[in-house]
């Protein structure tokens, strides 16, 4: 258990009580603060008595005195499992590293263990100094069980904070290589549409004429591969702004381009005219062609920019050089 101590003068009173201790204690979220309060965490010390202050929206006093009692961080339910991991880096607030396709971001029903988060209670073990209460990995973004590539996550809440910053305010810079079917006109281009649930299938996302969530995705076509006449397919950068659910997969999809080996946004049988190493590289690609190669932003702590990237893995490369010899 740890104290903190708060002091309220003249300039904070009036606050509401989460508010004030957000603003003093800014390594804490308001939202875990607000637990703490709800949790009998938090005491006032006023007029010479001492209470408990179990509501958020408590008006700060002038002269008020406020402990924030901060219990030790319980362990996680999910169990921690010996999986390799590809870390790109580490130090005591924060881990890269790059998943590969096949594995799950966070347990869920039909994925209780195998996952990240599992193996990073694992590797990680007493440098998790509590997200939220709780020895656990913050996580602040994810990416699809059969994407790969890079991802970071904190290893304590002002980590874990700093990093949400990032990702709220969109400075995170995030690239992500893909093949998609044909060729994408124009050759570069932005495209925007709010991203929400399918209303013909809620398993789905698609874009949506109302509600959703705005999303924008800048692309850019690296490499064409065209046989006899038909337009087989297209390496392409994107770059996120936003980072909506199944974004990239779906974007392109509204543009009539969906990834190869899309499971849920792109069956359907090849054209006959399809032939060859072309043929046989697009039907052996079982997930969609997607990964995430860039990944930079400013550490939460020290302040420093990073800025990563990691290799295309071996299915991606075998799919680009199985298309290779109709490249135009």
């Amino acid at each position: 258990m740890t104290e903190f101590s708060a002091y309220a003068d003249e300039t904070k009173a009036g606050l509401r009580l989460d508010k004030f201790l957000s603003e003093t204690f800014k390594d804490m979220s308001r939202a875990r603060l607000q637990a703490l309060i709800r949790d009998g965490q938090v005491t006032v010390k006023a007029g010479g008595a001492v209470r408990t202050i179990a509501s958020p929206s408590y008006s700060v006093k002038l002269g008020d005195q406020f402990v924030v009692a901060l219990p030790d961080a319980i362990e996680a339910d999910p169990q921690p499992e010996n999986i390799p991991l590809d870390v790109v880096f580490e130090d005591d607030h924060l881990i890269v590293v790059n998943k590969p396709a096949g594995m799950v971001v966070h347990p869920a029903p039909g994925s209780p263990t195998g996952t990240l988060v599992n193996a990073l209670l694992h590797h990680c073990g007493d440098s998790l100094s509590g997200i939220g209460g709780v020895k656990r990995p913050g996580i602040v973004h994810r990416i699809d069980k059969d994407t790969s590539g890079l991802l970071v996550m904190a290893k304590h809440d002002k980590a874990h904070n700093g990093l949400a910053v990032q990702f709220a305010d969109h400075s995170i810079e995030r690239l992500y290589h893909a093949v998609c079917k044909g060729h994408p006109s124009p050759a570069a281009d932005k495209i925007i549409g709010n991203i929400g649930r399918n209303p013909s299938d809620r398993k789905k996302m698609a874009v949506v004429k109302s509600g959703g969530k705005p999303a924008a995705t800048h692309y850019r076509t690296l490499a064409r591969f065209q046989q006899a006449g038909h337009a087989l397919a297209a390496h392409i950068e994107c770059k996120l702004e936003t980072g909506r659910t199944h974004q990239v997969r779906v974007h392109m999809l509204s543009r009539g381009h969906p990834l190869i080996g899309d499971p849920v946004y792109a069956r359907g049988s090849l054209p006959n005219v399809v032939k060859g190493s072309a043929r046989s590289s697009i039907q052996a690609f079982k997930r969609q062609a997607l990964h995430a190669k860039t990944l930079g932003f400013d550490h939460p702590v020290t302040g420093k920019a990073f800025k990563f990237e990691c290799d295309l893995p071996y299915d991606f490369e075998e799919l680009l050089n199985g298309l290779g010899a109709y490249k135009i």
